[in-house]
């Protein structure tokens, strides 16, 4: 599963998993800000999280500064989903040293409260992986290309690695994503584009593309949305990266950022 649906909110797996980490840290601090009469540790928690997001933002924004710079006010749009992870441990854990140096009283109760966030992540990771097993793989879903043949991902990988976009036509975020992935179709032979539309016949994409004028390879109709639910993604665009021997390594759920994808495109190569 990719996806945790909360009502009409789509979020990915990972960030569902942090937010309610971050929720028991929270939670574990009131008790004890009650128990000791003290609101700081809510508070501290609060700047460490603060530090995190900017920390994590920051770093992945410097890495990939030069795709960034075309577009200044980009860097501030967190929805492309750029952080970088170890900077956004980093700067909490600095903060929570520097913090626990100079207050002797908040140490253990400051050990107690991360330790139960680390505990819960930790428990929903290994829930997960117990679950989910061997890294996922290609699937093996019926598709159809645009010209009517039966077609699977298996026969159009070739031997590389692998990006492959799910989309539809009335979703807003996978039309202003789609020039950045036809163009990066275009410049790198060496990784396959495919381009899955979700749920809608043969006409409307023809007409979509048309209208559009994205020249794509690789465009293929999935009726049914059957792949979605096989790799189990709830929301669109979802885009999925696998590596040579069709393993899923990454996964990105909304609009993609020319740094966003040169990320994970990194992680496949």
């Amino acid at each position: 599963m990719l996806t945790i649906k909360l009502g009409g909110l789509a979020l990915p797996v990972h960030q569902f998993m942090l937010i309610v980490s971050v929720l028991v840290a929270y939670g574990v601090s009131y008790l004890i800000g009650r128990k000791l009469k003290t609101a700081s540790l809510g508070n501290l928690l609060s700047d460490m999280l603060i530090a995190a997001l900017l920390a994590a933002r920051l770093v992945f924004v410097v890495t990939w500064f030069e795709l960034y710079r075309a577009a200044p006010w980009s860097m501030i749009d967190i929805r492309d989903g750029g952080f970088t992870p170890w900077a956004g441990i980093l700067a909490p854990l600095l903060i929570a040293i520097w913090r626990g140096w100079r207050n002797a009283a908040i140490r253990k109760p400051l050990i107690i409260v991360l330790a139960a966030g680390a505990l819960a992540w930790g428990a929903m990771f290994g829930t997960r992986h117990f679950l989910q097993g061997e890294p996922a793989m290609l699937p093996i879903v019926p598709l159809t290309t645009l010209a009517g043949e039966q077609t699977g991902l298996s026969g159009l990988a070739g031997g590389k690695p692998m990006v492959v976009n799910l989309w539809a036509s009335w979703c807003p975020p996978c039309h202003r994503e789609m020039p950045l992935l036809a163009a990066e179709q275009k410049r790198q032979s060496d990784v396959a584009y495919v381009f899955v539309n979700q749920g809608e016949d043969q006409a409307v994409v023809q007409r979509y593309l048309s209208d559009s004028r994205f020249d794509l390879s690789n465009v293929l109709l999935d009726r049914d949305a059957g792949l979605g639910k096989a790799v189990g993604s709830m929301a669109l665009p979802t885009t999925l990266f696998y590596d040579r021997e069709g393993r899923l390594v990454d996964t990105h759920l909304g609009e993609l950022s020319a740094a966003s994808l040169a990320n994970k495109l990194k992680q496949i190569h």
